[in-house]
């Protein structure tokens, strides 16, 4: 039956055609923004996915960001060690010439201050950006180590998480400590002195059968704060070789120090004072007074500090906390070196020693961390390649698959037209019906 109210042929060619150009519609879409999920609306779900992950790649951009400026500061105090190391190589140099009686010590003097001056200059110049990985000074919480932004962790429900690369920072300044600007909050002893330092007494190490000991414990540690051992005996006594005043046996603690680095500091300074003594003469070479450190698996630090056997070896021992006090450089013993004496001279050589070890030891610090930022570095520039081809296998068109589904989607538009156009002229047979 025909009917010129109801055309079959035309709709079933029409929707063909609406059909084609809506497929026609997205290859192009396809073709001109070269991807094939462009809109939530294409694939909601792979969208989705492809976003958050661009999110990320955005975020380890700014990660490699951090982590070349990162390198760059770490960089530039590692240099900075290595100079510093090698200068004190050569004021080590200086040292050993002045070893000789016959030699001009006021002019090797002269020389190492010049050395000692770079030295300073060296370390005050060793910043990127205002940070100077070579000046832990500070006394205030989180100061004594640097965070370098490193890597975005999302986790399988969706949460994200920063990590970061320690950097910490190693003082090789020559200023010299000022333990007299505090005051003292409190004087501790007993068998064992607590941090806390609430007991007010001073414990004496006499002269008896067997060699007398007192501990300290250290068992918090607080930045800016002061320990000190102050050490007393009467005159006379071999206990009075330690009341020399311009050997301080004390510490600052700075941040990041654990009671580990205040008690080694404090028994180091005991028992070079001793050394002191011994040299000049004042304690004889055999003397067993000492300091060792021990510490417990809680992290807790006690120093055990032995006297001597014998009449008239007593001195005492007297544990004061000090706050308020001026922060010393790594590098102070380094202003009190002179070599225009014997004693200065030889007690220069056993000094030089230990100062050559920190700056090498702040070297090998920097280089393995730095060595750490590279290796990071290299993996986040990987990483973000990775999740950039992830997206792409996600949104990104096929495009010689685009170019071949065009233009057989030309050809069907181009057929479906000429099929409407076939089943609109369909009407136009009925009027031969009613012709005569």
């Amino acid at each position: 039956m025909s009917s010129i109210l109801t055309n079959n042929s035309a709709m079933v060619a029409l929707q063909t055609l609406r059909s084609i150009n809506k497929n026609l519609a997205a290859t192009q879409s396809e073709i001109s923004t070269g991807k094939t999920v462009g809109s939530a609306k294409d694939n909601a779900a792979v969208w989705a996915i492809s976003k958050v992950m661009e999110a990320d790649v955005k975020g380890f951009q700014s990660i490699s960001d951090s982590l070349s400026l990162g390198e760059s500061t770490v960089a530039v105090a590692q240099n900075a060690s290595e100079t510093i190391s090698d200068l004190l190589t050569d004021i080590k140099g200086k040292i050993v010439n002045a070893q000789e009686s016959n030699v001009d010590r006021s002019k090797i003097q002269d020389d190492i201050n010049v050395l000692r001056d770079q030295i300073t200059a060296v370390a005050g110049a060793a910043q990127f950006n205002g940070l100077n990985l070579l000046s832990n000074r500070e006394n205030t919480a989180d100061t004594g180590t640097v965070q370098v932004l490193s890597s975005l962790d999302r986790a399988s429900n969706g949460t994200v998480g920063i990590s970061y690369i320690d950097v910490s920072k190693n003082d090789l300044g020559l200023e010299v400590a000022d333990y007299t600007a505090g005051t003292a909050t409190a004087t501790g002893s007993g068998g064992s002195i607590s941090g806390a330092l609430d007991a007010a007494s001073v414990v004496a190490l006499t002269g008896a059968a067997t060699p007398p000991t007192q501990t300290l414990v250290i068992d918090t540690v607080a930045a800016g704060t002061a320990v000190q051992v102050n050490i007393s005996a009467a005159a006379g006594t071999v206990g009075a070789a330690f009341n020399d005043a311009t050997r301080e046996v004390a510490y600052v603690a700075r941040d990041g120090d654990t009671q580990a680095d205040v008690a080694n500091a404090l028994a180091d300074a005991f028992n070079a004072r001793v050394s002191a003594a011994i040299d000049d003469g004042t304690l004889a070479e055999t003397s067993t007074i000492a300091a060792a450190v021990t510490v417990a698996g809680t992290g807790v630090a006690t120093i055990t500090f032995t006297g001597e056997t014998g009449t008239g070896n007593n001195f005492s021992l007297q544990a004061v906390e000090t706050v308020g006090v001026t922060q010393g450089g790594g590098l102070e013993d380094l202003a009190g070196i002179d070599v225009t004496t014997d004693a200065g001279a030889e007690s220069a050589l056993e000094d030089i020693e230990g100062l050559i070890q920190t700056a090498i030891d702040a070297a090998a610090d920097f280089g393995s961390v730095r060595g750490r930022i590279e290796t990071q570095s290299e993996f986040i520039s990987n990483l973000t390649d990775s999740l950039k081809s992830g997206i792409g296998a996600l949104v990104d068109a096929d495009m010689e698959a685009a170019s071949a589904r065009l233009q057989a989607l030309q050809v069907q538009q181009q057929l479906g037209v000429q099929a409407l156009s076939i089943a609109n002229s369909a009407p136009q047979t009925i009027l031969s019906l009613f012709r005569g």
